[in-house]
């Protein structure tokens, strides 16, 4: 099969399309035939270095769409011909999904939402499984104000719109009047322009001072402590990037739960593999009801100009998710 196989760690000039044996089918998997992929942030960490990543040469690649070619001994939920979707790869252990065809853990899928074709539910994912925990994780409830950073990056968009599917009420950082229509058309209530207007500023708009229920934080790192003075005494935050040194004293101060979320551990674990399978079944009954889309960038790429995908992704200008063409015939 064609794969796009990383040669060594470091930049995107690392890929090389190649040849390599087809993965066969084992107990407790299925061989899926990939119409589509998607590139998402860990992938660009992992082809850095990341510890979580396989060991090189590796093909990368997290999220997979496509039909079950072949189903291993003990896969009961899918049979030959079923359109699925999921993440299942690209770590350390696992293959990835950057290649015509993807061994996953059938734990790992679902059936692709009726509503999207390939290409679209290829977007989904990795994002939606982050940002359905840390909703969860922060115990979100109907009429909490929530803040989401970052509203119209891969995490961001599918936050705002699974907030709103739970009847809270959404503001969400973002970067100019283009990025704040993308944002309101998703369902974002009020939107802030983090370039102009102040973390005390917002806060006192929007809160009346009191800052917010629940900070999801898909930024993560220096941008923590701005969701920590967002956040209203006893209030939640959470984020997809605490790989960093920061002064907790306004946590501590306000009496914040902080929490972390790490959706590929499953993958690298073995543990809680079928929560995954079943957040992505509950999240296509959202999309089939018109309460969940994909925001995916205009961009067009294949296997071979994958390489130019991860630098759109590295450059800060791709709005929504980067999806890489496979078998479109599919």
């Amino acid at each position: 099969m064609k794969a796009l196989v990383l040669t060594e760690f470091g930049g995107p000039e690392n890929f090389q399309l190649q040849d390599i044996p087809r993965p066969e089918v084992k107990p407790g998997y299925v061989l899926v035939r990939q119409a589509a992929t998607s590139i998402n942030a860990i992938d660009i960490k992992i082809r850095g270095g990341l510890p979580i990543g396989p060991a090189m040469p590796a093909v990368l690649g997290a999220d997979v769409a496509g039909r079950v070619e072949a189903v291993g001994a003990g896969v009961l939920d899918f049979a030959p011909g079923d359109a699925v979707y999921g993440c299942a790869g690209g770590v350390r252990g696992q293959g990835g999904s950057l290649a015509e065809y993807m061994l996953a853990d059938a734990r790992l899928l679902a059936p692709k939402p009726e509503k999207l074709s390939f290409r679209e539910a290829a977007a989904l994912p990795l994002v939606t499984i982050t940002a359905w925990e840390a909703w969860e994780r922060s115990q979100l409830s109907s009429g909490q104000h929530v803040l989401v950073h970052g509203g119209i990056g891969g995490v961001g968009h599918i936050a705002i719109q699974l907030a709103r599917a739970m009847g809270a009420r959404v503001a969400t950082t973002i970067a100019g009047d283009a990025a704040s229509n993308i944002a309101m058309s998703l369902g974002a209530d009020e939107t802030i322009d983090f370039q102009k207007e102040s973390v005390a500023a917002y806060v006192e708009r929007l809160t009346g001072g009191q800052g917010f229920d629940v900070v999801f934080d898909t930024i993560g790192g220096g941008n923590l402590p701005n969701s920590f003075e967002a956040a209203q005494t006893h209030g939640q935050v959470v984020t997809t990037n605490a790989r960093t040194t920061q002064d907790l004293s306004v946590l501590h101060a306000k009496a914040l739960s902080f929490h972390a979320v790490f959706m590929l551990l499953p993958l690298l674990t073995g543990v809680g593999r079928d929560r995954h399978g079943r957040i992505l079944r509950s999240a296509a009954r959202l999309v089939d009801e018109g309460k969940l889309r994909p925001l995916i960038d205009a961009h067009s790429f294949t296997l071979a100009t994958a390489a130019d995908a991860h630098r759109l992704l590295e450059s800060g200008k791709a709005q929504g998710k980067i999806v890489i063409d496979i078998d479109p015939s599919l």
